[in-house]
């Protein structure tokens, strides 16, 4: 049972960092490999290798009809739009946020930070309370905001290789030729997300991505969508725990509670990794599980008073 336990946890985090690693890598090198950008020199994207322009060249917008522009901007570009948004509201609705949790680059580089600052301080965020005796030093905060430097120019780079042709972009940044523009927005970007990843980077989760806030949104209208439960009728198994749940989740959220009081959860597991390893050598089994919701007022946004519909008189009798 216990090598069962172990087994399934390290699956789960390990199918994670594979997808996370994954998606990060294709979020710095797509530019580069040209699958998708905005080629602000040429006003186009350039999607797959190939120029996407909606067939709106303008020889050709100058000799068609209203009604032909009009076609060619909804097929190209209305008609995709309906066709994503839809399905990306309805993967929120079933399964949360979990392209934050499994996928996204900003909550990968949460995750990194956390565990980094967790080993320096004993706290994976500064707005939490120093543990005594683990103040961290010197040289290893000097180590960790290079880390969060690091990766802020990185960001940056990729952010500015979405505009701009990737490889004259690189080139003119290794030769030093790198002109005056491209330069301000690389040192502007940089600082701005390095003092993210340092101090703010869950607070971004939280309220500053939007589009992180419309999938909590999709998924609290939802009272059967997947989410972390507890089993409440086992919770004297948790006495002798430290909160190990609590102290896992990359956001700082009561990983116990009801649906709302987890507004902003990713579905990354990592409390119910954490609940296996503290139970893995209980008969029973972790008691937070990552399945169907039932439906009632902590599980909705906006909570509902349903009315009995059976006449009073039969309830009664």
């Amino acid at each position: 049972m216990q090598a069962q336990a172990n087994q399934h946890k390290d699956r789960l985090q390990t199918k994670r960092l594979v997808t996370r690693s994954g998606f990060f890598l294709l979020f710095l090198l797509a530019p580069a490999l040209n699958l998708f950008r905005y080629d602000l020199t040429e006003t186009r994207f350039i999607v797959f290798g190939f120029p996407l322009s909606f067939n709106l060249d303008l020889t050709w917008v100058a000799q068609s009809s209203p009604a032909d522009v009009a076609g060619q901007i909804l097929f190209w570009f209305i008609l995709p739009i309906l066709v994503l948004v839809p399905l990306v509201l309805w993967v929120a609705w079933r399964w949360g946020r979990i392209y934050c949790g499994w996928l996204c680059p900003h909550f990968s580089v949460v995750e990194t930070v956390n565990h980094l600052m967790t080993r320096i301080t004993g706290r994976p965020t500064l707005w939490e309370a120093l543990k005594k005796g683990r103040r961290g030093k010197a040289i290893h905060w000097a180590g960790l905001t290079l880390v969060c430097g690091l990766i802020g120019f990185s960001w940056a780079l990729a952010m500015l290789s979405y505009l701009l042709p990737p490889i004259p972009l690189y080139t003119d940044l290794i030769t030093g030729n790198l002109g005056f523009y491209p330069a301000v927005f690389l040192g502007v970007a940089s600082t701005l997300f390095t003092l993210d990843f340092l101090f703010a980077r869950h607070l971004f989760c939280k309220y500053g991505c939007a589009f992180g806030v419309v999938q909590s949104i999709a998924w609290m209208t939802n009272g059967r969508a997947r989410m972390v439960t507890f089993d409440t009728e086992r919770a004297a198994a948790c006495r002798d725990c430290t909160k190990a749940c609590d102290e896992a989740c990359p956001m700082r959220l009561p990983t116990r509670s009801h649906k709302r009081a987890k507004f902003t959860c990713t579905q990354c597991l990592q409390c119910v990794s954490a609940c296996r390893e503290v139970q893995k050598n209980n008969p029973e089994g972790s008691l937070l599980h990552w399945e169907p919701g039932e439906a009632n007022r902590q599980t909705v946004l906006i909570p509902v008073h349903q009315l009995d519909s059976e006449p009073a008189g039969r309830r009664g009798g």
